[in-house]
């Protein structure tokens, strides 16, 4: 594999760990606002590595 496929890998899977932790955060707005919140953090931290990637991908 080349370096470009790899990026593209890697971009998939912080897609999909990204969706996760959003629809993980959805779901504890109403139950546990803490976790929730963290979800979101963890989450806006995974989408400023997807953005880095498709700056290198693209």
């Amino acid at each position: 594999m080349n370096r470009r496929d790899l990026l593209k890998k890697d971009k998939k899977k912080l897609n999909k760990r990204y969706k996760q932790l959003i629809e993980q955060s959805y779901n504890l707005r109403h139950t546990d606002h803490e976790a929730s919140d963290v979800s979101a953090f963890k989450a806006i931290k995974v989408l400023d590595k997807l953005n880095k990637l498709h700056y290198l991908v693209s």
